[in-house]
């Protein structure tokens, strides 16, 4: 079992940047595909990154080039890299683990409890 918790959110001007950590327990993390997600008021969670266990990556469109996910195994961190933020991004941003390298929310099965991030226009 994986135990998810993510850290770093909080309120920026649009055009700055931000850094979410997750930490998570157990001695199987490297074993893991790690994602982030986030939802936004009265929308639905959606894909945001994720990391394989080998590193591979992958994003969604609207954050392409402007986010970055990397994984410390050794420290059992993951990280998001947001630079360039929009209002649009504002949402509870979640991190995730699961044993497929997917961006299908439903196919995750541990989840943190998320950390909010507000971009100000």
């Amino acid at each position: 079992q994986v135990q998810l918790v993510e850290s770093g959110g909080g309120l920026v001007q649009a055009g700055g940047s931000l850094r979410l950590s997750c930490a998570a327990s157990g001695r199987t993390f490297s074993r893991y595909a790690l994602g982030w997600f986030r939802q936004a008021p009265g929308k639905e969670r959606e894909f945001v990154a994720t990391i394989s266990q080998s590193g591979s990556t992958y994003y969604s469109d609207s954050v392409k080039g402007r986010f970055t996910i990397s994984r410390d195994n050794a420290k059992n961190m993951v990280y998001l890299q947001m630079n360039s933020l929009k209002p649009e991004d504002t949402a509870l941003y979640y991190c995730a683990a699961d044993s497929l390298f997917t961006r299908q929310v439903r196919s995750y099965e541990y989840w943190g409890q998320g950390t909010q991030v507000t971009v100000s226009s």
